[in-house]
C-alpha cells in the first residue's frame, strides 16, 4: 500500500512538472531609436499619440518565424530596424518586426521585450496585441507539439495577467478589418498570410473556449 501511494504521488510530482513553463529572459535591442520608431508606429500606423510605445494588451497573436532555427529567428528580430530583405515592409515603416515571445522547437519560451509595449507582429492591430512567435514553418518545420504545449501554457498565464478577449492566427488577422479594433491608417497596406494555419489555432482555441477569433 505504501508503494501504491509513493507511486501516486510521483506521478502527481511528474504530471505537475509537466504543466511548469520554462521561460528564459532574452530581450532583443530595446535603445533609443527603436523606441521612437515605436512611439511613431504608433501614431502614423494606428492613428494614436502618446510618449511612449505603451499597448493595454487586449489580445494574443501567433505566428511562425519561416526560419529553421532559434538562433537566426531571434536574429531577424534583434535589430532595431528593418533589414533591406524586407522592402516589402519599408514604405510603411523602418520598425523592425519583432515579437514578445519566441518558443523554440523544444517548447522552450524566449521572452524578447516586455508585455506591454509595442511590437510590430500584426498589422492593424499591434497596439493591442501580444505577439507569441513560434520558430518552423507548415512545411519543411512544423510545428512542435512542445511548442503546442508552450503556447498553450504561455497564453493560460498571460489570460490571468491582462484582460485577453481574442486568440487568432497571423492568418486571422483582417476578420478584424471592419470592426472598431481595427486601426491602421492606410486601408490598402495588407499581407496575406498562412501561419500558422487553422489546425495549430483550432486546437488551440479549444482549451480556450471564451476567447474570440473574430470581433
Amino acid at each position: 500500500m505504501r508503494s501504491f501511494f509513493i507511486s501516486i504521488l510521483v506521478f502527481i510530482g511528474l504530471s505537475v512538472q509537466a504543466q511548469k513553463l520554462k521561460i528564459v529572459e532574452k530581450p532583443i535591442i530595446w535603445d533609443s531609436l527603436r523606441q521612437a520608431l515605436s512611439v511613431e508606429y504608433l501614431k502614423d500606423r494606428h492613428g494614436i499619440s502618446q510618449k511612449t510605445p505603451a499597448i493595454r494588451p487586449k489580445m494574443v497573436v501567433c505566428h511562425w518565424t519561416a526560419i529553421p532555427t532559434f538562433e537566426k529567428s531571434f536574429l531577424a528580430f534583434n535589430s532595431s530596424t528593418l533589414p533591406n530583405t524586407r522592402k516589402e515592409l519599408q514604405n510603411a515603416s523602418q520598425l523592425n518586426v519583432s515579437a514578445h515571445y519566441l518558443i523554440d522547437r523544444d517548447g522552450t519560451v524566449y521572452h524578447l521585450m516586455p508585455d506591454t509595449l509595442l511590437a510590430r507582429h500584426v498589422i492593424g492591430l499591434n497596439y493591442c496585441a501580444i505577439g507569441i512567435e513560434n520558430v518552423g514553418d507548415g512545411s519543411a518545420n512544423p510545428l512542435t507539439e512542445e511548442q503546442f504545449r508552450a503556447n498553450y501554457l504561455l497564453i493560460k498565464q498571460l489570460k490571468k495577467k491582462y484582460k485577453i478577449k481574442y486568440l487568432i492566427g497571423h492568418h486571422e488577422y483582417t476578420k478584424f478589418k471592419d470592426s472598431d479594433i481595427w486601426k491602421e491608417t492606410d486601408p490598402n497596406y495588407q499581407t496575406i498570410k498562412f501561419d500558422p494555419g487553422d489546425e495549430f489555432m483550432n486546437k488551440l482555441r479549444a482549451k480556450f473556449k471564451h476567447l474570440k477569433k473574430k470581433p
